[in-house]
């Protein structure tokens, strides 16, 4: 039986200073070995900012998008679960590199048990602004608009918009944030409902194994 590989959060950024990070987590793809597994899943924020545009893709990204490439052509299933970095997935990701895109979590089999994927972004009912900006971001409206911007100041603008992210969802011990233990308790509800056997998220940062 071939085995399924689950990552999240790798947030890959498109400034020189991430360069040497993009590099390990290409290595890390390209040292996978291949026909031990039949599955990768990222449970969100593969990249700290996505968007797709007509003829465009941001070039920095270029090596790790060759690797998925590569996973693809051995026969690996890709699953992105999109994250509040990169829910923007789309057409490139599918088409051209055979992603399977999860825009609000799905369903999968796991031997004999079902996992319920998601990334975790707005199931903190205290967090109402970012669910309030969620609803908006995602708007077709809102989405042709941004289309219209210059790729280069997309993302300068998305820089700008990720930094302020983490300055205010950063805490010390992510395993304690509000983001872990709001995730925590929709897992407890899911699996007291009995809507799945498996509860994986990402989102919080925090390692954490329960039972």
């Amino acid at each position: 039986m071939k085995k399924t590989l689950i990552f999240s959060d790798i947030h890959l950024k498109s400034v020189d200073s991430d360069k040497n990070r993009q590099k390990e987590f290409a290595g890390f793809l390209r040292n996978i070995p291949l026909h031990d597994y039949d599955r990768l899943i990222c449970l969100g924020d593969l990249f700290d900012f996505w968007f797709e545009y007509k003829y465009v893709i941001f070039s920095e990204y270029f090596d790790v998008l060759h690797r998925f490439a590569i996973i693809r052509d051995a026969g690996v299933q890709l699953h992105l679960v999109c994250g509040n970095h990169d829910f923007w997935a789309g057409r490139f990701l599918q088409k051209e590199l055979g992603f399977q895109i999860h825009p609000a979590g799905c369903l999968l089999p796991f031997g004999d048990k079902q996992a319920l994927l998601q990334h975790g972004d707005g199931l903190n009912p205290a967090d109402r602004s970012y669910r309030l900006y969620k609803r908006f971001a995602r708007n077709p409206w809102v989405v042709g608009g941004f289309r219209l911007i210059h790729p280069d100041w997309a993302m300068m603008i998305a820089r700008g918009v990720s930094h302020s992210s983490r300055t205010l969802l950063g805490v010390e011990n992510p395993e304690e944030g509000a983001e872990a233990k709001a995730l925590r308790a929709y897992a407890q509800g899911v699996l007291a409902r009995g809507e799945a056997d498996i509860v994986m998220c990402g989102h919080a940062h925090a390692p954490v194994l329960e039972k």
